[in-house]
This record gives structure tokens, sequence and C-alpha cells, in this order.
């Protein structure tokens, strides 16, 4: 081959030695292996192939120059790649891929492939320059990256689903227990109702079924515990709904109406007994004194949150309570302990007509 200046391979190039062209001494002589193929020939062969493609592959030159470069692959090149290979030869543009390749002895090696056409001065493309990159080691470590990462993500769903089975059985532990915790709850009220009827004393009676209401707000708070999906979470704004019907239910009172505007409010389980109990002496204390000497009307029950506050409110239509003073005794000390243990606070207030009794509680906003 004749030496020119502008050193530009010519469609004269031969696969020989590359003398007198200082470009093709060049690419004859670097350390990065490099062929030339021919699209101009049928199946597009290979017409120059450096001594460093020769190394690399460990095929000699005559077992190289004129065949397709697809010897290189194997069973495990990856067909993808092989396509857009393919189809950059075929639209006569650049590429760059990362393909499986196979040496003379079996042995594999990613080949980092940079490919570009070589056009004439009319723009026809002449030959296809490609040079390789032996890239294993960068390969084989992305791929251990990617063993690796699918390793912990395998382990991540595994402790997941381990975690998942041991919160399903917690749950279920705990809906057991305050499924049981109920019904013993229910089983202590009916022995003590039974033993009541035998009791002559109406001011014993009365105390002990005071008592037995309470026993059975417990009974309805662990019921409800139990129904509940979230074993965290106690929604006490539906179970005041739910007690304000059993405890109007077991006075007898039908005539009694109830009004509910409320709004979702989740407290954590370990507040529901004792809110459950200052909630239910409220609602005894409503009706036993809003609605005394049989007189009909209407409880209000709301609940809303008011500046990280939440408010539940018991209001009667009756004649009023004086400040809450008909609060008292063991009623009125179970209010202000059990409020003090949740920081609840309870506070009687005149409504017209009637009055009103508000449970305010610190609550989670972003519940």
């Amino acid at each position: 081959m004749g030496q020119r200046e502008d050193w530009h391979i010519t469609d004269r190039i031969t696969h020989e030695d590359g003398e007198g062209d200082p470009f093709a001494a060049a690419v004859r002589a670097t350390r990065m292996p490099m062929v030339i193929t021919d699209p101009r020939q049928p199946d597009n062969p290979i017409v120059f192939c450096n001594q460093a493609f020769q190394q690399l592959t460990g095929y000699h030159r005559h077992e190289i120059i004129g065949r397709n470069c697809r010897f290189l692959q194997g069973p495990d090149t990856d067909p993808e790649a092989v396509r857009r290979l393919r189809q950059a030869v075929a639209g006569q543009t650049d590429i760059d891929v990362d393909l499986l390749n196979y040496r003379k002895d079996g042995s594999t090696f990613w080949n980092a492939l940079y490919l570009s056409p070589v056009r004439s001065a009319a723009g026809e493309v002449q030959f296809f320059f490609a040079s390789q990159l032996n890239v294993s080691d960068r390969v084989e470590a992305q791929i251990a990256i990617e063993r690796q990462k699918a390793e912990v993500e395998r382990e991540v769903a595994r402790r997941t689903a381990d975690l998942q089975e041991a919160l399903e059985a917690k749950t279920l532990l705990l809906h057991e227990v305050d499924h049981r915790v109920k019904n013993n709850l229910t089983m202590i009220g009916s022995l003590l109702r039974l033993q009541a009827r035998q009791i002559d004393d109406p001011a014993i009676a009365d105390k002990l079924e005071v008592m037995l209401e309470r026993v059975d707000a417990l009974a309805t708070v662990h019921r409800r515990l139990y129904q509940s999906d979230d074993i965290s979470r106690f929604d006490i704004s539906a179970f005041a709904v739910n007690l304000v019907s059993d405890v109007i239910g077991a006075s007898g009172r039908g005539d009694i109406a109830v009004m509910a505007d409320t709004t979702k409010i989740e407290i954590p389980s370990r507040d529901a007994a004792a809110l459950g109990l200052v909630l239910n002496e409220v609602l005894t204390n409503s009706i036993k004194h809003g609605f005394r000497d049989g007189r009909s009307g209407t409880l209000r029950i709301t609940t809303r949150v008011i500046d990280g506050r939440a408010e539940l409110i018991v209001a009667d239509d009756g004649p009023g309570m004086i400040d809450g003073a008909s609060s008292t005794g063991l009623g009125r000390t179970l209010i202000k302990r059990l409020s003090r243990q949740v920081k609840a606070e309870a506070r009687w207030r005149a409504a017209d007509p009637g009055t009103e009794v508000v449970i305010s509680f610190p609550v989670d906003i972003d519940q």
C-alpha cells in the first residue's frame, strides 16, 4: 500500500501488513485489538486484523480473514446484543456493545466492541472499523454485584416474609387474647348478675349494677380490639358509637335517641381500656342525670381533632348538671385517675339545653 498524506484508509487497504501508510501501520502495531470488515463483499467479512486481535482470540490471521465476526459468538452470547449489532451494520451507524465472545480454545471473554463505518468522499460506506477491549473483569464484577444484589433482595424478601408471618402470628395471638378476655369478662358479668338477683338490699344491688356496667365496657373494648385489623391502634370514635348503643340498650331506655357526628380518631391500643372506662362513666352519668325520672331526649356524640388534640363530646338535652358535681364518688375518681393515665382531661360545661362533657386528649395529627 502506497504512502498517502491524508493517512486515511482507502478502498485498496489490504489485510497484510499495512506498510507504507502510517495510519495502517499504527492500527497494526497498537495493543488494542482491531479488525476491518468490508460490507461490499458478501457477509461483510473481516479483511484486516492486527496482532492484538489474534492474541485476544487465539486465532491466527489465516483463520480470521474472510470470516464474519460472528464466528466469535457462542451459545451464551446474548441474542439481543447480537441483534443490536446487526441492526447497526444494516443501518450503517456506530454502536458500542458488550458481547460474550469465545476464543479458539473455547474460553470466554467479555468484549467491549465499538463499531463505526468508514465512508468515502461520496459518503459510501467502504469499511467497518471495529475495536475490541477485553472487559471481562468489569463485566464479571458487575455480574457478581447483580448476583449479590439479587441474593440480598431474596434474603430481604425471605426476612420480610418471616417478619410478616411473625406479625400475623402475633396479631392472631393478641386477637385470641382479646377474644378470651372479652369472653371471660362477659362470663364474670353473667355470674355477678345471677348473684345480684339474690341481693335484697337495693343500694347494694345498684352499686353492683354500676360495677357490672364497667365490666361490660371493658368487654366491649376487647371485642373491638380483637375485631380490628391493626393490633396497635384503636378507633375511639367507632367505639364511642358502639358503647352508647350498648349502654342505652342495657338501660332499657328505648326513648333516648342518639345522634352521632364522628370522625375516625385512632389511639394506641394500650390506651383503649382507660379511655373506654372514662367514656363509659360519662355516658352512664349523662343517661342517669340528663334523662332522669323517665325523661326522653337526645344524646349527641361528637368527635373531632383541633390543634393536635382530639375531643370526644357527650351532650344531652336534659335539665343540665352543675360543673360535673353529678359525677361523684367512685365514678368521678375513676374519670380523674384514668384520664391522668392517658394524658386526657374531662370537662363539664353547660349546654343550652343540657350538659356537655368534653374528653380531650393528645392525638397524632398525621394518623
